[in-house]
């Protein structure tokens, strides 16, 4: 029997202090700057409650899950309507959070109830799954891929950070493993609340990188030696960060949900400190939980978790389901 989420929601993953607080604010000190916003494509549905976000740097397809049903839609260059590329409930899927593309073309999609299942981008075909182990509360939230093709995968409730390597990932299935436990290191929170979040690599391999949105703090994984880390942040903080994603040239982007915020972060060279260079808050945003950046443009998924979704008390009814376009972040 396929499980109800959303009703649960509010107890596990988006239960955030001050998260009925939808009015915006520009964090101190912060450049601000008109903001930019357009459409970039819509996605089908009256319910679709868009999560995640990924893009294949090979082709610039985009594709976006669903967190209400698992739907995984697929957006090819210049479409302006996303078609679906793994329908509701595929190989028993019940939530699409995390998406992440590999070097080799493979889609990796969380689903917060189980694991992660990794997928042929061309065909659609399940190539792998790794399940969570044990039991008590569990919410698989958000991944990042190393150069060598290791996959880091952030539990939001748990406080760890589980790891599939490409020896696993040939194998086809199995447990997620635990590569760094953070439970030591985070500000204590009540039974059940969100934590970990958005998490990326750097591109040589040194590190990651994993927001506790909670705290408004950025965590250093260190991959070499095993080493966790506060990062030093100026300027702001990360409250309520949900999506991270990082540039090449050390340039770090953070989605804010419930403060329709997006920031943007210069790291040193070593990964840590991080300086907040830009702020852009508009309601416009509608909800921003993830995103990706290429050169010239920033994708962020616009989820609408407030208008009959997730998130509670609702404020209405949601609109078409879109997915912005943001010029100069």
């Amino acid at each position: 029997m396929r499980r109800t989420l959303l009703p649960l929601l509010p107890l596990t993953a988006l239960t955030l202090t001050a998260a009925a607080t939808l009015t915006a604010t520009t964090t101190a000190h912060a450049t601000t700057t008109t903001p930019r916003i357009s459409t970039a494509f819509t996605l089908p549905g009256e319910k679709v409650y868009p999560e995640g976000i990924a893009t294949d740097p090979r082709t610039g397809t985009v594709y976006v899950g669903s967190y209400a049903d698992g739907t995984v839609y697929r957006a090819r260059p210049g479409a302006r309507t996303a078609e679906v590329f793994l329908p509701a409930g595929t190989d028993g899927r019940d939530t699409a959070n995390g998406l992440r593309v590999d070097a080799r073309g493979r889609l990796w999609v969380t689903d917060s109830t189980t694991g992660v299942a990794v997928y042929d981008s061309r065909t659609g075909t399940r190539l792998a799954h790794f399940e969570v182990e044990g039991g008590g509360a569990s919410f698989v939230n958000d991944l990042a891929i190393t150069p060598d093709g290791t996959a880091y995968l952030t539990d939001s409730v748990r406080g760890v950070v589980y790891r599939v390597t490409p020896a696993q990932l040939a194998t086809g299935s199995g447990a997620l493993r635990t590569a760094f436990d953070l439970r030591g290191h985070l500000k204590p929170q009540p039974a059940g609340t969100v934590t970990l979040n958005g998490i990326v690599a750097d591109r040589t391999g040194r590190y990651l990188l994993t927001v506790d949105m909670t705290a408004g703090e950025l965590h250093r994984l260190d991959l070499r030696t095993g080493a966790i880390t506060r990062v030093t942040l100026t300027g702001g903080d990360l409250l309520h960060a949900d999506g991270l994603d990082l540039s090449p040239d050390g340039t770090l982007r953070a989605a804010h949900n419930t403060t329709n915020t997006l920031t943007r972060w210069q790291l040193s060279p070593d990964g840590t400190r991080a300086r907040l260079t830009r702020t852009l808050t508009d309601p416009a945003l509608q909800i921003p939980t993830t995103l990706t950046h290429t050169p010239g443009r920033t994708l962020v998924v616009r989820s609408q978790f407030d208008k009959d979704g997730p998130l509670s008390p609702s404020t209405g009814t949601p609109t078409t389901f879109t997915i912005a376009t943001i010029q100069g972040l």
